[in-house]
């Protein structure tokens, strides 16, 4: 039995994250616009960025990394505004 190399974990577990984001999305159970389908998003993006970073898959990280960015300036914007 073979192991998976660490970004591949990684990355796993961050699409995995987007993807449950999504379906829960999707099935009504997350608001798009609530704190935590951002925060899943935030850290979906990050792992799965980071991921792409490791294997030097660059349009990757770009996606993913603004993918991140846009949900973790969308979280501070809500956590200012709830103040």
């Amino acid at each position: 039995m073979s192991h998976l190399p660490l970004p591949e974990i990684i990355g796993f577990v961050g699409v995995s994250i987007l993807l449950a984001a999504f379906f829960l999305n999707l099935a009504g159970f997350l608001l798009s616009t609530s704190r935590r389908y951002l925060l899943l998003n935030f850290i979906g993006a990050a792992l799965a960025g980071y991921s792409s970073w490791l294997i030097g898959f660059m349009p990757f990280v770009l996606l993913e990394g603004t993918w991140a960015l846009v949900a973790l300036l969308t979280l501070a914007r809500k956590s200012l505004a709830f103040r």
